[in-house]
């Protein structure tokens, strides 16, 4: 396919129906413009966040006391503040739905499937309501949960949420250590854990895990056991203060719920940054910035329509859960499911598809490269007839893996790149369904987004690659980290390298088309001769190699330069000899350019990553220098380490 011709162009009947055509429309009404392109929207919408924001909430219906004012020191980053006045909860916004019809559908792999109702999870809610205020749950407290992706997450936070407590979630195949590491930081009242969890067709029990959690979080009031493999009473007659979910919800039969409306800026979420070279961040997010860039990116970008099936691969411990289950604001059904996607095969969440008539099937990066390798071709094995939208994130999506969701899953499809952040629970660039796609890109800028690429110097830069910053405050910004009064910590993070200017730490590029290509993070960039190079852009030439399963990149600093290290994980029965080298190096040379050729090149049989599949450039750059991995508890994998220590090759 032609450089220049497009992967996927909507039809203009999709163009027509698509609620960013109506959102366009009701923007020209409002401003007095009239806007022809995208491009022209998003001018507006950065140009007059007031009108733009206030629109996004009545468009939307968002449920609650607008006020009178949308934002107030609108040029203070940190320091805006958008709708001061406004008060809102939460959970009324996402369960304003009532009825019959499906609000989630459940599957645990092949073990458990259940399906609630709109008016069984209002109740479920209710019950979990009445349980927290009963244990002394109040506004502003914490309640943290190591839990599956699974219904009572949904309502638990829901509930919590309810009352103005903050919710806190991790997936429960972390260690100790790590789940300490976050919820020992944010001192929660409630603690709720399963029983257990299938994976890879296995059940994997945590009731010793929780026990030693449990013991170390002194602020723990009450332990809530959720049945899971159907021993939540023996674990919980294991654990000081714990009883099983269901027994402790048996006194309270529901009732309407009380929903507590609460500032705009009232804290909703504490999400946790999943990096290693430290214990992890505590990104605290509001309820009201939240919710309404949630809604603005599900039903604008994401297209999302009331009764859609809406599906995202992911754990509770990646911000994509709290983005998924914003879904119920819109109306649409969750469609959630946990364990292995790989488990029996690598068809699992394609018959999920077809078997729910799922409408926007999201996953990760990594996954779709998984699918290609294996040689799965949904196109011809399911129908997938209901499926208007592929989302992928997490890490970038190679040119390769674009073209393979056209020609291996489904040719009629917007395949939705996207990407952001723990940071800002959302995205910055990310799917537009009136546009095309190109190979590669990123399609956009998210609405209301006043995101750039600025170099060095920060001046702003087209076609080139540099810094991916934001230079206008947004609602989903953090209110602040946990525990850093002063926004010193806040403030390093992200306003340290240009004032005033919320610098992302993603390395990126504008394209012709204005779209954007990520090339990964900037703090794990290359600088060989100092040029700075994107590993993606070596990931994308090798890992097309059919030899190569996976690959890692990083700078070794040697003989007062830094020189690329390119370390691969092998297909089974290959093995890294002088053809294959010469043959990595030319594609590199031709693909990218002579400069992201590594000087050196090394088998290994594993790679690190994070438990939310993301591979760990910065730990293994620190293993290599010697240097201590403070946080392997990230890891989903921390002995794949030692794979990288001391590494003879690396030794000249």
């Amino acid at each position: 396919m032609a450089a220049d011709t497009p992967l996927w162009t909507p039809t203009q009947d999709r163009i027509a129906s698509a609620p960013m055509t109506a959102f366009m429309k009701a923007a020209a009404a409002k401003s007095g413009a009239a806007f022809s392109s995208y491009a022209e929207l998003h001018r507006w919408s950065i140009d007059d966040r007031e009108a733009f924001w206030s629109l996004v909430w009545d468009f939307c219906g968002l449920v609650g006391d607008k006020g009178e004012r949308a934002l107030i020191d609108g040029e203070k980053m940190p320091g805006a503040a958008f709708f001061p006045d406004a008060k809102l909860n939460f959970a009324e916004n996402l369960l304003k739905k009532t009825g019959g019809g499906l609000a989630i559908v459940f599957r645990g792999e092949d073990k458990v499937e259940r399906r609630l109702s709109w008016n069984e999870l209002n109740a479920l809610t209710s019950r979990l309501q009445q349980l927290f205020l009963s244990l002394g749950v109040r506004e502003g407290d914490r309640i943290a949960a190591m839990m599956p992706n699974m219904p009572e997450t949904v309502a638990a936070m829901l509930a919590a949420a309810s009352i103005g407590a903050v919710w806190s979630s991790c997936s429960p195949d972390f260690g100790e250590q790590g789940v300490l590491d976050r919820f020992g930081q944010i001192e929660p009242v409630v603690f709720i854990a399963p029983d257990g969890y299938w994976y890879n067709g296995k059940a994997i029990e945590v009731a010793d895990k929780v026990r030693a959690v449990a013991e170390k979080l002194a602020t723990v009031g009450k332990v809530l056991i959720v049945d899971y493999l159907g021993t939540s009473s023996d674990v919980a007659a294991t654990i000081d203060k714990a009883a099983a979910l269901e027994e402790a919800l048996e006194p309270f039969a529901a009732k309407a719920l009380i929903f507590e409306r609460l500032p705009f800026s009232h804290p909703l979420y504490i999400l946790f940054s999943s990096g290693t070279t430290g214990i992890p961040k505590c990104i605290v997010h509001s309820a009201g910035g939240t919710l309404i860039q949630h809604v603005k990116e599900h039903r604008l970008h994401a297209g999302l329509l009331d009764g859609d099936r809406f599906f995202y691969f992911t754990t509770c411990g990646w911000m994509m859960w709290n983005w998924l289950v914003s879904g119920l604001a819109s109306g649409a059904t969750l469609l959630l499911y946990d364990g292995s996607p790989f488990y029996p095969d690598g068809n699992v969440l394609f018959d999920f598809a077809d078997a729910e008539e799922m409408t926007h099937f999201g996953t990760s990066a990594k996954f779709i490269d998984s699918v290609r390798k294996a040689g799965l071709k949904p196109i011809t094995s399911h129908d997938l007839e209901s499926v208007r939208t592929i989302s992928s994130t997490g890490s970038p999506l190679s040119p390769e893996d674009f073209r393979f969701v056209y020609d291996g899953i489904k040719t009629d499809v917007h395949l939705a790149s996207v990407s952001g952040g723990t940071d800002i629970v959302s995205c910055f660039v990310l799917g537009v369904p009136i546009e095309p796609v190109w190979t590669g890109e990123i399609q956009g800028p998210g609405l209301g987004l006043a995101v750039d690429v600025w170099n060095d110097d920060g001046k702003p830069i087209r076609q080139e690659k540099g810094e991916l910053v934001c230079t206008k405050a947004f609602p989903s910004m953090p209110i602040g980290f946990w525990k850093d009064p002063e926004g010193k910590k806040y403030h390093a993070a992200y306003f340290e390298r240009f004032d005033n200017i919320w610098c992302h730490g993603d390395f990126a590029e504008w394209t012709a088309h204005g779209g954007m290509i990520i090339h990964g993070r900037s703090d794990a960039t290359l600088n060989p001769g100092g040029v700075r190079i994107g590993t993606a852009e070596i990931y994308n030439q090798v890992e097309q190699m059919p030899e190569i399963l996976e690959a890692l990149c990083i700078g070794q600093d040697f003989d007062n330069d830094v020189r690329v290290v390119l370390f691969v994980r092998l297909a089974a029965g290959v093995s890294l000899d002088e053809d294959l080298e010469k043959r990595i190096r030319a594609r590199i040379r031709t693909g990218a350019s002579p400069r992201h050729v590594p000087a050196k090149i090394v088998a290994v049989t594993d790679i690190p990553r994070t438990k939310s599949g993301k591979i760990t450039e910065l730990a293994v750059r620190d293993v290599v220098h010697g240097r201590a991995i403070k946080n392997k508890e990230a890891l989903a994998n921390p002995e794949a380490l030692e794979l990288f220590r001391n590494l003879p090759q690396l030794a000249d």
